[in-house]
């Protein structure tokens, strides 16, 4: 399927899928593309000594799952560009540069959040992609780090990496990071959100593209956020109750298409679960993206709990979901 976002009113980033680690993985994506034909979908971060020295095919997705943009961890432009140009070889709709995850992990290999210490250095890295691909290259970072967290410090690391990086599109997570004394987990939680200076930034930079991110749960907030800025990412929220998709497109995007029936993507799902086990892919690995699906709907627990005891087994196939999925239309 050729990517939606040239074809549509609303670019796709008007609404997107945060990256998250062992979350958004390429199951993941095509599952939720069954729920919304418009939504920007993102990798999680893949580094870029994986791609260069890694083993796996760090790049693989299926054609289904455009628009797809592809986040990268790295601080060297040299290798930062070379893996911008092998992944918009392989078709690829955004490059995004992850300057926001603040794990002890990511500091070790001075990408994260812990870039925004180095306006300048990310202005590089920006600038080395974006003179060896033509789509975009894009930036997800927070609102400052540990005790850098003036608003004029945020003005600065934008002027920088907007005008040295030519980096036209931010994705602002709302929230500061702590470097230290927090887990990954705390910083999404702990640092308090400040979607004001979120929409002061739009308002000092009107000439860029800013999406916001961080605590965003219902399409009603997205709406409220799109009055100020260019585009809304969700993570958890929609990772935990993926029906939220179901609305986006005509909600968000504009569209006339009619809304997809959860019972029906599910059973969307069936021919590339067989296709996916033919391969060697566990069913688990598929099905634990699917959990959140009937959030809401009676016999909701009953699927999660059938699929959660029975999708791991050995020879496990696409019947342990239909009888899953028997379990709610009996409730209908």
């Amino acid at each position: 399927m050729p990517s939606q976002q040239h074809t549509h009113a609303f670019p796709s980033s008007r609404f997107s899928i945060a990256p998250m680690l062992d979350w958004t993985d390429r199951h993941c994506r095509y599952f939720l593309r069954q729920l919304s034909r418009h939504t920007l979908l993102y990798t999680e971060m893949v580094t870029t000594g994986a791609i260069i020295h890694g083993k796996g095919d760090y790049l693989a997705y299926s054609e289904e799952e455009h628009p797809l943009a592809l986040q990268l961890g790295g601080s060297d432009p040299q290798a930062l560009a070379h893996c911008a140009k092998l992944a918009e070889a392989r078709g690829y709709d955004e490059i995004n540069l992850n300057v926001g995850c603040p794990s002890d992990r990511v500091q070790n290999g001075r990408f994260g959040a812990c870039l925004m210490g180095d306006a300048q250095l990310v202005a590089d890295c920006v600038k080395a992609m974006r003179d060896v691909v033509s789509i975009p290259v894009t930036v997800k970072t927070r609102i400052g780090i540990d005790d850098q967290d003036s608003y004029a410090f945020l003005c600065d690391f934008i002027e920088t990496v907007s005008g040295k990086g030519e980096c036209n599109e931010f994705i602002i997570h709302a929230r500061k990071a702590w470097l230290s004394g927090l887990s990954p987990k705390e910083n999404r939680e702990i640092p308090p959100l400040d979607y004001p200076r979120v929409y002061q930034l739009k308002r000092d930079f009107p000439h860029l593209t800013m999406s916001i991110n961080g605590g965003i749960k219902t399409l009603e907030e997205a709406k409220t956020h799109l009055q100020h800025l260019d585009g809304v990412m969700v993570g958890r929220e929609a990772y935990q109750n993926p029906g939220l998709l179901i609305q986006v497109d005509r909600e968000i995007f504009g569209s006339t298409d009619p809304e997809p029936c959860p019972f029906a993507v599910v059973r969307e799902m069936y021919p590339y679960i067989e296709r996916e086990l033919a391969k060697g892919t566990y069913l688990g690995h598929i099905t634990r993206h699917m959990l959140g699906l009937f959030q809401g709907i009676p016999g909701a627990r009953q699927w999660r709990r059938y699929l959660s005891e029975n999708a791991h087994k050995a020879g496990a196939d696409v019947s342990v979901v239909d009888h899953a999925l028997s379990l709610i239309e009996n409730k209908r």
